[in-house]
């Protein structure tokens, strides 16, 4: 069984989009992959090359299969480009690549560089989350507006389900670490897509079973490392909030309320110190994108076309 299992989960990591709502035709999404320090980055891209950039970064538990319906809804005025994170999807880096967050944002900084983003938004969730924010402190000049879908930027959105990666950043023996392997479960996987979801029914398998796929094939370790390392984007959080406060990027917080890891209070603190940003809550879980994707497309789509000059 799983001879042919395998190959059908990475078609379908692959996958094509679903139809899309809409006069216009969509772009075709392309897959590809570009070699950058050592790692083999894979990336779905779409929209026309000279239109205004939006990088989609996915997180923890997914990859840039998350944004398979996205994509098109987006790329008829947008340049969109979704890489795999190292650890994650199809990306392929040496077993001597340092699972860290710093480690994946010099990856997807070099991403950026070699696909010729000067300039881009960018959509955040969960591990895209402390990526992203690491770009826009290093070049908050190329960032041109931030979506945060569920993505942590503020401590008080850190819900008590982060006791054990708590105990493992402050002290980070070995059980400390063992202790979190069960999250990285297939049914721990799929509890995370389905909790606070009312009607469960609508969350496709396709997502955690992939993830679960390219744990076994990639390895455990590397999301045992991130989730100990995780505690070093808190300690990055007083950076990135003065960034907030300086440059004030055109920002969209939508949230699934729900979500058993990242608390409301997380998104509504944005607008401490970014008062103009907006902020939208979802009645559902973690990963909103797969219960609530065309709301949050026809959201992303009307924040980004009032804030960028949308190619027509």
């Amino acid at each position: 069984m799983k001879s042919i299992l395998n190959p059908l989960l990475m078609a379908a990591a692959v996958g094509s989009a679903g139809a899309v709502q809409g006069a216009e035709p969509a772009p075709a999404v392309r897959y590809d992959t570009v070699q950058v320090m050592g790692v083999d980055v894979f990336y779905r891209e779409a929209g026309p090359k000279d239109a205004p950039a939006v990088l989609l970064l996915h997180g923890f538990g997914a990859s840039s299969h998350m944004f398979r319906d996205l994509i098109p809804q987006l790329a008829t005025g947008y340049r969109v480009v979704a890489p795999d994170l190292p650890g994650f999807g199809l990306t392929r880096a040496d077993k001597s690549f340092k699972y860290t967050f710093d480690n994946l944002a010099d990856v997807i900084d070099a991403f950026t560089t070699a696909k010729g983003l000067q300039r881009y938004a960018i959509y955040v969730f969960d591990y895209g989350a402390p990526v992203g924010w690491r770009l826009a402190v290093r070049h908050p000049e190329k960032i041109t507006a931030i979506v945060s879908q569920n993505g942590n930027a503020y401590e008080e959105g850190l819900s008590p389900g982060w006791a054990p990666m708590r105990a493992a950043w402050a002290d980070p023996t070995p059980a400390n670490r063992e202790a979190l392997r069960k999250f990285n479960t297939l049914d721990m996987l799929k509890w995370q897509y389905v909790e606070g979801v009312k009607d469960t029914t609508v969350i496709a398998p396709d997502g955690y079973l992939l993830a679960h796929e390219a744990i076994e094939r990639i390895g455990v370790d590397p999301q045992m490392d991130l989730l100990v390392d995780y505690g070093q984007n808190i300690k990055q959080y007083a950076q990135l909030h003065a960034f907030f406060r300086q440059h004030q990027p055109p920002t969209l917080a939508i949230w699934g309320k729900n979500d058993p890891f990242f608390l409301p209070p997380g998104a509504e603190a944005f607008k401490r110190d970014n008062p103009k940003a907006d902020l939208r809550f979802l009645d559902t879980g973690h990963f909103a994108i797969e219960t609530h994707g065309p709301e949050i497309a026809r959201e992303m789509r009307s924040f980004l076309d009032r804030h960028l000059k949308a190619a027509r």
